[in-house]
């Protein structure tokens, strides 16, 4: 008789495992480099450590900041080029000292030549700058104000493939976040947050970097939320929460005379409250260059003092600024679904200059109403070329 239920030695052999193609990661714990969450030590050189080993690693590496800690940092720098991916999972908070010093290049934490990087975690950078505002030139009017010397929070400098997502940044010592030199850039569901009154906190700063994606973030400070400077193009800002601050800002361009250009700006989804500016491109007299293919769509105001706003007088210095023989051209910029209430009286503002008048300009179903109601709002439109078209838009030029 044949016994069914023997088994043969093959059928008892064990199936090959599933290939796993996905490569192996280092993780690396800065408490495993000396890290102390204690209050007091200056953890910069357990950062740099973990850093180091990470971006040497011949595998991808992941550095882990630990969730319910606080760690100081007096200034660190991370520096590529990096042999592997990398990227640094912030649960935790990184703290900056709350006393004045002196911080090289004036940049607190730096990442600088490294491809393919993500910072993300849900964690916190705190800038604990409010030392800084007191000494600010802006806040203290008497002889010696210090503020030339407050450092930005977080800069990336000549990064490529850089995603930077789910943190909050918080009181910077100044700006808050700079993209500086970059390439493929993706910064989303930020909270960037920092009191009124605390002077040159801007948001987001972008400046010479290129195609750079900026979504879904939530931006209360003293200054810009958002500011693209010189030499940025293809910048897309979508879904952001602006207010308290300044409002979104292409400029300052063409200070001292400077040849500066930006161009491919799309803005859209905005909601801004309480800002001392909507959206606005400044450019000073005396600069060159062009500030080209501007599109703000989308956009609801709720109490800002000038919602829509083209200077191109701007001025920032205690001294007034001289006549001037040349200056930014301004063409190609849209302004299409834009809506809310205007604290200001006059709500369109386009002080183009008369040595090249803003060209191409579209208000395309705009509709704005005062802040108290019952106001009548104004635009003020001076230096335009023929170009410029109003549909169904109120105010009008």
């Amino acid at each position: 008789m044949v016994n069914n239920n023997h088994t043969s030695k093959h059928d008892h052999a064990k199936k090959p495992a599933p290939h796993n193609n996905k490569p192996e990661q280092l993780v690396l714990n800065i408490d495993d480099f000396g890290a102390k969450a204690d209050g007091i030590s200056d953890n910069s050189q357990a950062f740099e450590k973990a850093w180091d080993k990470g971006c040497n690693s011949l595998e991808s590496a992941k550095i882990v900041v630990p969730k319910g800690k606080t760690y100081y940092v007096k200034h660190v720098n991370f520096t590529g080029p990096c042999h592997v991916p990398i990227s640094m999972e912030i649960r935790g908070t990184i703290k900056s000292f709350p006393q004045m010093y002196d911080f090289p290049k004036r940049l607190w934490i730096k990442f600088e030549d490294v491809t393919n990087i993500d910072v993300f975690g849900g964690g916190t950078i705190d800038g604990n700058g409010q030392v800084w505002w007191k000494n600010s030139c802006k806040i203290k009017k008497t002889k010696p104000c210090q503020s030339q010397g407050a450092p930005t929070a977080l800069t990336f400098k000549n990064c490529t493939n850089l995603r930077v997502k789910i943190l909050k940044l918080v009181n910077a010592q100044q700006m808050h976040v700079n993209f500086q030199d970059c390439m493929n850039v993706r910064a989303s569901k930020l909270a960037v947050i920092a009191p009124e009154k605390s002077p040159n906190t801007d948001g987001i700063h972008v400046t010479r970097t290129s195609n750079i994606e900026i979504l879904e973030s939530v931006i209360a400070t003293g200054d810009d939320c958002i500011s693209i400077v010189n030499g940025s193009r293809n910048v897309g800002v979508r879904n952001i929460v602006c207010g308290p601050g300044h409002g979104i800002s292409i400029g300052s361009l063409g200070e001292d005379n400077s040849e500066n250009y930006v161009s491919d700006i799309s803005v859209k989804r905005v909601m801004l409250t309480g800002t001392t500016n909507g959206v606005r491109i400044k450019t000073w007299q005396g600069g060159s260059g062009v500030a080209r293919n501007i599109k703000f769509e989308d956009i609801l105001m709720r109490n800002v003092s000038n919602p829509i706003i083209i200077n191109q007088y701007y001025c920032d210095k205690n001294k007034k600024c001289d006549q001037e023989k040349s200056a930014v051209q301004v063409e190609n910029v849209i302004y299409k679904n834009i809506r809310g209430s205007s604290a200001s009286k006059v709500a369109i503002n386009f002080n183009c200059s008369r040595l090249l008048p803003c060209t191409n300009l579209k208000l395309e179903n705009v509709n704005l109403t005062a802040q108290p109601k019952g106001e009548k709002l104004e635009a003020f439109c001076t230096n335009l070329s023929n170009q410029t078209l109003n549909l169904n838009s109120i105010p009008a030029c």
